[in-house]
């Protein structure tokens, strides 16, 4: 009964009384919601966010559609507002600049969302020439030393793959986690080079007599040679790429796009998003110190939860640490 009773107060709430505190508020400030967000917030994801909230929860259609139009048709659907709204264009200027800033991001993000679904659902096809090359250009990013001796092969082991045909390792991800890793192989090459090797090469540990006294004799020869930096180089990156899509389809990536896209996002920032979470995930790894990649699932989820809690924040911006995302920093 006590929860019934909460639902129905915060449904009126909602409908009634809110909408009430919106009508009292804008005849004493002579402003609608919308001026009000856009006068008295900074550009950015708090901004954003607090429109597309505002034209979601509106009574109005018109206003409800507004964040799903075609990205041609957003100077026309803001125009709709401003007459919708009573606002007169030329005495608020900037309002129809800042709100068409923020349709772009909104209209923008529902897109990428749909491009990487559609990358994702797209499986990987050995027949398809640019499959097969795009393929082979991740081998020759990461391994531009070692020619590949044959398309089915031992050798892609080499660079974190389970089986001597990559192909069947990308049925989780589609062509979403091909484009990821060859992203990461081409634009971050040094740093994807050094992570590919970390994860083959283990890390010996020298004992000290604080670490004698927690373990046994047998037990620290199980653990002297860490192999917390092994790990499947591809599969990992086709994990990450996961990760991302579902930071993505959720929206907790908004924070992000919204920060650091001035207009829409699009795939290169979701794929920079990719890069450094494979470098950010290699750190964390490497910190967490796990006994064997058993506990893979473990330091994953952990690490899901230390990026959700990052973006929480409405200032956040996952500053990509590599050249290709320089400029994407300094907006």
């Amino acid at each position: 009964f006590a929860r019934m009773f909460v639902q129905v107060c915060l449904y009126f709430y909602c409908k009634c009384l809110w909408r009430c505190l919106k009508f009292v508020v804008r005849k004493l400030t002579g402003r609608c919601e919308l001026q009000r967000i856009c006068y008295n917030t900074k550009p950015g994801a708090a901004r954003t966010m607090k429109i597309e909230a505002s034209l979601k929860g509106s009574k109005s259609k018109r206003l409800q559609t507004s964040v799903s139009v075609h990205p041609d048709a957003i100077e026309k659907t803001i125009d709709d507002i401003m007459e919708l709204k009573r606002i007169n264009p030329d005495i608020n200027p900037q309002l129809g600049v800042s709100l068409q800033a923020c349709l772009l991001q909104i209209v923008g993000y529902r897109n990428l969302v749909a491009e990487v679904e559609k990358l994702r659902r797209e499986p990987y096809d050995s027949e398809n020439p640019q499959h097969e090359e795009m393929l082979l250009k991740l081998w020759k990013c990461l391994k531009p030393s070692s020619p590949l001796k044959a398309r089915i092969s031992k050798q892609w082991c080499e660079i974190g793959f389970q089986g001597d045909d990559p192909k069947t390792d990308f049925r989780g991800m589609g062509l979403l986690g091909l484009y990821n890793l060859v992203y990461f192989a081409e634009w971050d090459t040094e740093v994807a080079q050094q992570v590919l090797c970390d994860s083959l090469q283990p890390k010996y540990r020298e004992v000290t007599k604080k670490e004698l006294s927690h373990f046994s004799k047998a037990e620290w020869e199980k653990k002297r040679f860490d192999k917390a930096i092994g790990y499947s180089f591809a599969i990992v990156g086709i994990n990450i790429t996961d990760l991302a899509y579902n930071l993505l389809v959720s929206g907790a990536l908004k924070t992000h796009f919204y920060n650091v896209a001035p207009e829409a996002p699009t795939l290169t920032h979701f794929q920079q998003t990719f890069c450094y979470l494979m470098h950010e995930f290699h750190k964390f790894w490497v910190e967490e110190d796990p006994l064997d990649i058993m506990e893979f699932n473990r330091v994953r989820e952990k690490f899901h939860k230390q990026i959700l809690k990052q973006l929480q924040n409405p200032e956040m911006a996952l500053c990509p640490h590599f050249a290709a995302s320089e400029s994407l920093i300094n907006i």
